[in-house]
């Protein structure tokens, strides 16, 4: 598979080093990264990086080219996708966090490349897919969204509460850490409590989650909610779903079942252990449930916990969906 990576920020740079570094890379060929930075910049920020750690091996400029571990990858700096050459390319991994309008969307097609997928919720996408929930939805779509980080998480859990006792409703609460959305220090936003300063309140806010939901299950529409929290952390965030059932369960069972389901499932994990947060900092799944937290009250209501790291997590699933597109 040929790719191309379209904004190398956060997810951008976690896509290549889990390309380097993991067998999630194998036979994919990177062969242009575009980003307006200057190649210095960009070799300098996947070099070092404040979360994920230094990158173990020496990551070098030659010309208009970044070389690591034997590959030389080119770089361009072109606000215009259309404008580079991307004639070889099978999927081109939009990771600008722009491109919500058909125009922008449809600029890695007019450059030559067979298909886009953009990192995160977009209109102008034709599918939205979730690896674990929805990928047999893809088709043929040309341009396709990877939903958000916690609609990852969510919706294969969502599908597996409904698939083991039926859900009536539900609401999800995630824990986020903060992102580039929020301001450093106060500064204005269009939402009042994200013009705060990020790393230093817990702040109440919306999810993309709650309406994507809706697109990825649409036979749940309507039926869940949810909420999000952001709190002072750099990775690392975390689903509180609470769940009306539609058949009476004991705790015992569903646990029971909830664990058989996750065990089977590519992209939902299973830990019995009381971690934290940063124990589960770079792990590929898209959600990690935490045993220890399930609660049930009375036989209907059930309180899951789970753990997914939103970039690393996210990533690897860009990649997943990303060979799919490429072998249709």
């Amino acid at each position: 598979m040929k790719i191309a990576i379209n904004g190398f920020g956060r997810i951008g740079r976690a896509i290549l080093r889990q390309i380097l570094t993991t067998p999630r890379g194998e036979g994919i060929e990177v062969l242009r990264i575009n980003d307006i930075a200057p190649l210095e910049m960009c070799a300098y920020l996947f070099q070092y990086d404040s979360t994920f750690g230094p990158f173990p091996h020496p990551v070098e400029q030659e010309g208009a080219h970044l070389s690591v571990l034997g590959r030389r990858i080119a770089m361009s700096h072109e606000p215009d996708l259309a404008q580079v050459d991307l004639a070889e390319v099978d999927v081109v991994l939009d990771c600008t966090g722009i491109a919500r309008t058909s125009d922008v969307a449809q600029r890695g097609l007019q450059a030559g490349a067979r298909k886009v997928l953009i990192s995160g919720p977009s209109p102008a996408a034709e599918v939205t897919v979730v690896y674990g929930a929805n990928e047999d939805h893809l088709g043929e779509a040309r341009i396709v969204s990877n939903a958000s980080c916690t609609t990852n998480g969510l919706a294969p859990l969502v599908k597996l509460v409904d698939e083991i006792a039926g859900i009536d409703s539900a609401h999800m609460t995630t824990i986020h850490c903060y992102t580039n959305s929020q301001p450093m220090v106060d500064a204005p936003r269009g939402d009042f409590a994200r013009s705060r300063a990020g790393a230093l309140s817990m702040v109440p806010t919306t999810t993309s989650a709650t309406h994507l939901i809706d697109e990825v299950l649409p036979h749940l529409q309507g039926r869940i909610s949810g909420a999000a929290v952001r709190v002072p952390t750099a990775s690392v965030s975390a689903v509180d779903l609470v769940a009306q059932l539609k058949q009476p369960m004991d705790e015992a069972r569903f646990a029971e079942a909830l664990k058989v389901g996750t065990t089977a499932s590519e992209v939902l994990g299973w830990t019995e252990m009381p971690l934290v947060s940063s124990d589960l900092r770079a792990r590929p799944e898209s959600l990690i449930l935490a045993a220890p937290e399930l609660r049930m009250s009375g036989d209907r209501q059930v309180r899951i916990f789970g753990w997914y790291d939103n970039e690393w997590g996210f990533s690897a699933r860009m990649l997943d969906v990303a060979r799919l597109m490429a072998a249709t």
